[in-house]
């Protein structure tokens, strides 16, 4: 879904002046579910191709591609090209979707870290693949989502990560103080594709909506030069990708919700909340066999677990113990944060040092923007004393020698004979940006000057 909705003027021969609004999430602050879990209702027209190519539906989703921008896919078309190629090829490609005949290029595959050690496999769709796959989105998400349970909140319109950990945090204050964490083990890799093409066939009529989708999953991956078939999983990078997890799961929220258990889902992270380590064991025990017979998954034995919720960490966040939970920072968040500040702050980079306070500040505005949300506010004065202290080192060390170190000082504020005292000072570099000619050249009232923002809870 995207998250922006620039202003142009297209173009395309099936597009009119862009106005109105795409799809937008609530923010991140609001802590009321919007969605309600209606009952499941198939889409029982057979024109719903038609609808996909509306030109309204059309603006909307090639607006949203243009917002989110991203890399090529298998063709190499970048998202500017997008616009001129429609505009020749648009009919062409319309009788091919309302024929039913449309055939997707295989995605790209790209491997990127993950937070806690690891690679994650993304398969990246054309940018003609992508606009499609949103413009198929964007009907079906309406029809679909009002069918899912209120205690999923990834991937759904007016839902968040921060109401999700906020509903975790209402039940641990309820009394249910044991965790039942579910890691379900290379989700996106794994996903029978027939079992989900079979509760598609349940919400969908029209053949040719159902076609597209098994393509878009039948695609393949390119890898090495050669096309690679994919027959099990949803690739991960698509537009249409999170939808499609959110209906497999969707077995497991009913499941859940028949058996009377308190739980939290977002994507693939479910926690389910008792009130005693026994019956943790027993649902997990209970749920590892579902999983596996019912929905041909697996839960990542490793990785699961049944603890206290202050030992376990949900969405980067976890939680106090006492009667009173409070929201704080998981410590391999702290951890992530600290790793990212030491490389964008390291020796080697070769950049100025205003550049490098500007890189810091915009990393740091988006952790805060999200992380902000814990209630532990006595953790961020110590945090933003250590950013500081890395910046200051950065620049001491990029001052490098005496003379250049004590034009630094003179310029930022520091009296001359100060600044030749300790110019040529023989230290460690901690203990010399340590000194306080260095908080004089760069003090804390500076620092929002330089772009580089005090971290704190909201």
């Amino acid at each position: 879904m995207c998250t922006s909705q620039p202003t142009m003027q297209l173009t395309l021969p099936f597009l009119d002046t862009l106005r109105g609004h795409a799809p937008t999430v609530v923010g991140e602050r609001v802590e009321v579910p919007m969605a309600t879990h209606r009952p499941e209702t198939p889409v029982a027209t057979m024109s719903l191709m038609e609808e996909v190519c509306q030109r309204a539906n059309l603006q909307r989703a090639y607006r949203c591609v243009v917002a989110n921008q991203g890399s090529p896919g298998v063709d190499g078309m970048r998202v500017d090209q997008l616009g001129p190629y429609l505009t020749e090829q648009w009919p062409t490609i319309r009788d091919q979707l309302l024929a039913g005949t449309y055939h997707p290029k295989p995605v790209k595959r790209v491997m990127i870290p993950k937070p806690g050690g690891g690679e994650r496999t993304l398969g990246i769709p054309t940018v003609l693949d992508r606009f499609l796959q949103h413009a198929l989105l964007q009907v079906l998400q309406p029809v679909w989502d009002p069918t899912f349970s209120p205690h999923s909140y990834g991937f759904r319109p007016g839902r968040s990560a921060h109401q999700a950990v906020a509903q975790a945090q209402q039940y641990i204050a309820q009394g249910y103080r044991w965790v039942v964490d579910i890691d379900l083990e290379k989700f996106f890799d794994r996903v029978n594709q027939d079992q989900l093409m079979g509760q598609i066939a349940k919400r969908v009529q029209d053949k040719r909506v159902l076609t597209l989708i098994r393509a878009f999953l039948d695609a393949g991956v390119l890898t090495g030069g050669l096309v690679e078939p994919t027959v099990q999983g949803v690739p991960q990078g698509g537009p249409l990708s999170p939808l499609l997890s959110n209906l497999v799961l969707d077995a497991l929220d009913r499941e859940l919700e028949r058996r009377g258990h308190q739980f939290v889902r977002y994507a693939d992270d479910c926690n389910v909340y008792v009130r005693s380590a026994r019956a943790g064991q027993r649902v997990l025990a209970s749920l590892n066999r579902f999983v596996t017979r019912r929905l041909k998954l697996r839960i990542n034995a490793q990785k699961s677990a049944v603890a206290r919720p202050s030992q376990r960490a949900f969405l980067g966040f976890s939680f106090t113990g006492g009667p009173t939970p409070k929201r704080r920072l998981a410590p391999e968040t702290l951890q992530r944060l600290k790793e990212r500040v030491r490389d964008l702050t390291r020796r080697s980079r070769g950049v100025s040092f205003e550049r490098m306070a500007q890189e810091v500040g915009r990393y740091l505005r988006g952790w805060q923007a999200y992380f902000g949300f814990c209630q532990t506010p006595s953790l961020f004065p110590p945090l933003n004393r250590w950013i500081r202290q890395r910046l200051r080192a950065a620049a001491w060390l990029q001052w490098r020698r005496g003379r250049r170190r004590f034009a630094e000082l003179c310029k930022r504020g520091v009296p001359r004979w100060q600044a030749r005292r300790v110019a040529g000072i023989q230290r460690s570099v901690w203990r010399a940006c340590s000194l306080p000619q260095m908080y004089m050249a760069l003090p804390e009232t500076g620092w929002q000057t330089l772009g580089v923002p005090i971290l704190a809870t909201w």
